[in-house]
């Protein structure tokens, strides 16, 4: 029995009306917006990314069934060059929270690495929150090795003011400001050695994972 299979126009609206604000709460709660504005700067970026919904070039969008074809998730995925390679980015994979730690995020991603092989890409990326360490977990059982971590550290006393930069291809420096410093570090793969995450001077806090799988042919 199939695992995934495409949304459908009902599903892709229920679906948006949820993970827009799920996803403006995970920025606030990772320190990367302001709850002020959270709710309508990822509104923005949905529909920058999805300008044609469903439809829009370049990007999937599945249902998650579980083994009597019952929806339990959503699985998304846009075809993105990265590391010189055509892969699937992973924006969203989600669970119905009454159906989670029953495997079917797992079930998802063995799926889709089917998918990825039937496509003819070389693997898959994926971002994680750097709060959300049951899905870095869940990956890294996965065989999903890290590539790039965003680190924060909070500077002054309206540190938590702090405003980063959504989305990006590009590792570089979210923001320097006044009151905070937000860093994305690049790992070093041929020493294979990852940013230390404290120092004297003081705590940095994991933003976000950037991860990725190679599939074989």
């Amino acid at each position: 029995m199939p695992v995934l299979r495409p949304m459908t126009q009902p599903e892709y609206a229920a679906w948006l009306a949820e993970t827009i604000p799920a996803y403006a709460a995970d920025k606030v709660a990772s320190g990367q917006w302001a709850e002020d504005a959270a709710l309508e700067l990822s509104t923005k970026e949905y529909g920058e990314l999805l300008p044609q919904g469903p439809e829009t070039p370049d990007n999937q969008l599945f249902t998650i069934l579980d083994e009597n074809a019952a929806s339990v998730g959503v699985l998304w995925f846009a075809v993105k060059t990265k590391f010189n390679a055509r892969v699937a980015f992973v924006f969203d994979v989600t669970v119905l929270e009454g159906r989670r730690r029953q495997g079917h995020a797992r079930r998802a991603l063995l799926a889709l690495e089917d998918e990825v092989r039937k496509r003819g890409l070389s693997g898959i990326a994926l971002h994680v929150f750097g709060h959300n360490t049951g899905a870095q977990a869940l990956y890294a059982k996965l065989g999903y090795q890290p590539t790039n971590i965003s680190l924060f550290k909070p500077i002054g006393p309206t540190a938590d003011r702090a405003e980063a930069s959504s989305r990006s291809d590009e590792w570089q420096v979210l923001a320097v400001e006044d009151e905070y410093v937000a860093v994305e570090v690049k790992r070093d793969e041929e020493a294979g050695t990852r940013p230390a995450m404290s120092s004297a001077e003081g705590q940095w806090r994991m933003l976000a994972l950037h991860m990725t799988k190679r599939t074989a042919d």
